[in-house]
């Protein structure tokens, strides 16, 4: 047995538990707590294997799984940034790409390749599975938003174009998804829970 690759995958572990208090402006619909990043990763892997008829291209699931699991990873370092702040976005790739060298990095160099490299292909989004993943990503917190009644759209004054416009890729990774989530936000805007703008 190699004890210094399994102590750095160990170690990775260890980190990793981090992101359960890396807290996102989702609210749980049950107790109406932020949800944390771990969290949200778990959600996503499940809806990744529920929706999977709804990837506009054919995907490896596993992939797409692996991709899912580690994509928030960074967020550790970087935080979260809320959707739609503008002004946090200005330095988000550059503060998520220096997470992604020291997360990734304490893995022994073969899975530090391999986990960088998924989530670089989440990022840019060039893939069946990374477009799959990413309308995933923006069904998710919408369904959250919808489902406890815009509560944190109200709360930073959100309104039906910039959800719009935010969630709009959706179409690239999940055709039939995007139109369900069309339909949620001109439902949310019928029923008060979103601004019109």
């Amino acid at each position: 047995m190699d004890c210094d690759r399994l102590n750095r995958q160990i170690e990775f572990i260890l980190e990793i538990d981090q992101l359960k208090q890396v807290l996102r402006q989702s609210l749980l619909t049950g107790d109406r707590r932020r949800e944390n990043d771990a969290e949200h990763s778990w959600h996503l892997c499940l809806m990744a294997v529920v929706l999977a008829e709804y990837a506009a291209d054919e995907i490896d699931l596993f992939s797409t799984l692996k991709m899912l699991v580690i994509h928030d990873l960074v967020e550790i370092d970087a935080g979260d940034t809320f959707a739609y702040d503008t002004e946090a976005h200005a330095d988000k790739e550059e503060r998520e790409q220096e997470a992604a060298e020291r997360i990734f990095n304490l893995l022994p160099s073969d899975q530090a390749r391999e986990l960088r490299n998924l989530w670089d292909e989440f990022e840019r989004q060039q893939t069946p599975e990374a477009r799959y993943a990413a309308a995933l990503d923006r069904l998710q917190p919408m369904l959250l938003n919808f489902h406890t009644r815009g509560e944190v759209w109200r709360r930073h004054g959100i309104g039906r174009s910039q959800v719009h416009d935010y969630n709009r890729h959706m179409e690239n990774g999940a055709p039939a998804l995007w139109s369900y989530t069309r339909d949620m936000i001109e439902r949310s805007v019928k029923e008060g829970i979103l601004a019109k703008d």
